[in-house]
């Protein structure tokens, strides 16, 4: 004989019942409730029974559904406990990234409820702001040690929106400093001596490095491969590769590189210009991190299948890249290895983004190299040319 689903429910009785279970510290209270400390206790189970309600039809098994009531009855209690100033004990934190979760939940639901058009607790209740104080003490209790939370959170669910909140938080200093130090070695501020122009160079290469990451941390959290641009928009293959060459020629000047541009296509195309220099960004601030004499070229040429497609270069005189990092390469997150002559960054997030923007604009990147020679990165785009009377 088959069980139904509803029969194999956690009981909703156990958040209920927590109203008659007497909060720790409190039994010199009892009996002496106030009507506030009661309409305020309404509030928090009217919350915890709908939460209930809703955890248990998004489960997927009975000892998920056991788990979230047995701790959502806990954290009721404690609730109740702090509005009535009582010492509070959850025992085992074990659950913490369920419990957290659960308090979110109470938290919304109460907070939902005030914001109703015809709602029976107002936004400005005193007995609302009794609970939310009481939530957010037992909030602050779930959370205990700060080192463990900060443990739980960089390996929870929500890592990737905190590892890209705190990139985000790295960009705009850093966009300060690239341009301070930019506009300080074209002495817009007054002369600056040779010493000092390659010690702003440095500045400019280590914060446009670091802005580099930052911006393929926030870009690896939203996949890695979103078009900021959702049709092809004109653009101008010669703006591109120029644009690009000024972001980085700081940093070749400041090793003595030459950093050369080759085009002899077309130049008005309809493509996805913002995809396009982002990748060549990457590839060229790579190149040039790894490249100690020589140049590095960035160059758009045509091909043998026709004049709609275009081929993107970036090649460079470095060390090359020897057969245990071409392994690795597009690996988001790779270790470096010891060995000095590891020929591109420990993390792989820029050659990763590069990887599936260009898949994203329907196209492959490759690479040849040769240790002790160069790389070469390189994608071929189909780019119509847009209508001169559109």
């Amino acid at each position: 004989m088959s069980t139904r689903v509803a029969d194999r429910r956690p009981d909703r009785g156990a958040v209920a019942d927590s109203r008659h279970q007497k909060p720790v510290g409190s039994a010199s209270k009892a009996g002496a409730e106030t009507k506030s400390a009661r309409a305020s206790r309404e509030i928090l189970l009217a919350a915890a029974k709908r939460v209930l309600r809703d955890s248990v039809s998004s489960m997927s098994s009975t000892r998920d559904w056991a788990s979230a009531a047995e701790e959502l009855a806990s954290l009721t209690l404690a609730v109740q406990t702090a509005m009535a100033d009582g010492e509070l004990d959850l025992g085992e934190t074990s659950g913490r990234d369920l419990r957290r979760r659960l308090l979110s939940d109470l938290e919304g639901a109460i907070r939902r409820e005030a914001a109703k058009p015809m709602r029976v607790v107002r936004g400005d209740d005193p007995n609302l702001q009794r609970v939310l104080t009481a939530l957010e003490e037992v909030r602050q209790a779930v959370d205990g040690d700060e080192e463990a939370s900060v443990e739980d959170q960089l390996s929870g669910p929500n890592a990737l929106e905190l590892l890209a909140e705190i990139a985000h938080d790295l960009r705009s200093p850093l966009t300060s400093i690239l341009t301070l130090a930019e506009a300080l070695r074209r002495e817009q501020s007054g002369p600056v001596n040779e010493l000092q122009q390659r010690q702003l160079g440095l500045v400019y290469s280590a914060a446009l490095a670091l802005s580099s990451t930052a911006s393929d941390v926030v870009e690896l959290t939203h996949g890695g491969d979103r078009l900021a641009q959702r049709e092809p928009t004109p653009f101008s293959i010669t703006d591109i590769l120029q644009s690009t060459r000024d972001i980085v020629y700081p940093m070749a000047e400041e090793k003595g590189l030459e950093l050369r541009l080759t085009t002899n296509v077309p130049d008005r195309r309809l493509g996805y210009p913002l995809a396009l220099s982002r990748v060549l960004l990457n590839l060229t601030t790579n190149a040039l991190k790894f490249t100690e004499q020589g140049l590095v070229e960035i160059a758009a040429r045509p091909t043998s299948a026709g004049p709609l497609h275009v081929e993107f270069s970036v090649q460079d005189t470095g060390r090359g890249i020897g057969p245990e990092a071409l392994a690795t390469l597009f690996r988001p997150f790779r270790r470096a290895p010891g060995d000095a002559g590891f020929s591109f960054s420990g993390t792989g997030l820029g050659l990763t983004i590069c990887r599936r923007l260009c898949t994203a604009m329907e196209s492959e990147l490759q690479l040849e190299t040769e240790l002790g020679h160069g790389t070469r990165f390189y994608f071929v785009l189909t780019l119509t040319q847009p209508d001169p009377f559109a």
